[in-house]
């Protein structure tokens, strides 16, 4: 981490009035960035009235791979690896990409600059060819396509202040679908190849504050996009979502942690809803892309407990529930209510953390099903699942 980075990026400068409300921001802003594990402030009499603060940083190790396997019962594993430097030029820039085989080879590059510009404006660019197994649903049945989409993206990033801020940019995007086996329709092509273009919004309330593994407070997440498509098949669609976030310590090892997501997309009958129902992504063992929708509703809630402290290592065991329901393609927000829509997983899990490695958490999660036709399984990552 640049000594002039953390200078350009602090409130606090030489000459004004000592602030411990400036110190208390710099220190919470820095432990949120990746090349920070932890942060605090000194401050110690100089003469005449004028004061020295030291800001005291414990750095991460932030040039890291990322790695992500998950299975479901009898099915092939699919893995995800990658190579990120979360503060490449000690600058808090991350850069890096992915390579991805789930039957198919996908592949992301990734560089995000949120301070590029000044302490306030950044930009961020990414390019993904992500090829996957999509399975559509029709009244009845359903059918297995090869996925494919190719897409370059610009998003222009603004930090209004400590805990808002803002991106707002352009995705421009080829979709492919290729029927691969399942239930045909006349109605839906076995082929289709559609270019988009996405403009893409999102709006953040930061207020976590973080020690080491132990994260408190509350933080939310809007996600606006609007996707045009000049074809006669899929219309143009507005989707949209909210994470909520809520932490809370528990004693000196407990963490409460929760997740509330919400989110709505322009509602045509048609195979392709944005919305999945995923093992990977919201539902612990559920299985990959078992339903789709037009809107969601899904909360994630667990708690985390510290079972090992050791110098840099953490073994954590979590316990969690979560659960989810859908609004069908061209259907009403009745059917939140409907028992065939509704999935419920409770299940437990372990973290092994690293304390000075930048997100080192390998996470093993098992989540077993209790409502209708349910299914079980077990999901492996870097990082909290959320």
């Amino acid at each position: 981490m640049k000594t002039s980075f953390i200078k350009h990026l602090a409130k606090v400068k030489p000459g004004q009035v000592l602030d411990s409300l400036k110190m208390e921001e710099d220190t919470a802003k820095l432990k949120r960035l990746a090349g920070v594990s932890h942060a605090y402030y000194q401050v110690f009499y100089s003469h005449e009235n004028l004061y020295n603060v030291f800001y005291n940083i414990e750095e991460n190790f932030t040039i890291i791979p990322s790695v992500n396997l998950w299975t479901v019962n009898d099915q092939d594993v699919a893995y995800k690896i990658g190579l990120y430097d979360f503060n490449f030029l000690g600058r808090n820039i991350a850069f890096g990409g992915f390579y991805q085989n789930n039957g198919f080879d996908s592949y992301g590059i990734n560089f995000r600059a949120p301070y590029l510009f000044s302490n306030r404006f950044g930009i961020s660019l990414n390019h993904q060819n992500w090829t996957s197994l999509e399975p559509l649903f029709f009244a009845g049945g359903s059918a297995n396509y090869k996925y494919t989409n190719k897409s370059f993206e610009a998003l222009g990033l603004y930090e209004l202040n400590f805990q808002n801020n803002f991106s707002l940019g352009l995705n421009y995007f080829t979709e492919t679908y290729d029927y691969i086996d399942g239930l045909t329709d006349p109605n839906v092509p076995q082929f289709l190849e559609l270019d988009k273009w996405m403009v893409k919004f999102i709006y953040e309330h930061d207020g976590l504050d973080y020690y080491y593994q132990y994260i408190d407070g509350f933080k939310s997440t809007l996600y606006l996009q609007y996707v045009t498509s000049n074809n006669d098949f899929q219309n143009n669609f507005l989707i949209g979502w909210n994470d909520f976030l809520y932490f809370k310590r528990l004693g000196g090892k407990g963490n409460w942690a929760n997740r509330l997501r919400f989110g709505v997309s322009s509602n045509d009958d048609s195979p392709f809803a944005p919305f999945s129902v995923d093992n990977n992504l919201n539902i612990r063992g559920v299985g990959n892309i078992i339903d789709r929708g037009t809107a969601a509703l899904i909360l994630n809630t667990e708690y985390r407990h510290t079972l090992i402290e050791k110098g840099w290592f953490v073994l954590q065991g979590n316990a969690f529930i979560d659960a989810g329901t859908w609004r069908n393609p061209g259907g009403d927000f009745n059917d939140f209510w409907d028992v065939n829509n509704m999935r419920v997983y409770p299940g437990v899990g372990l973290r092994f953390i690293h304390k000075n490695i930048f997100n080192a958490i390998f996470r093993i999660d098992y989540g077993y099903g209790i409502t209708k036709d349910a299914s079980r399984g077990i999901v492996f990552g870097i990082g909290q699942y959320f």
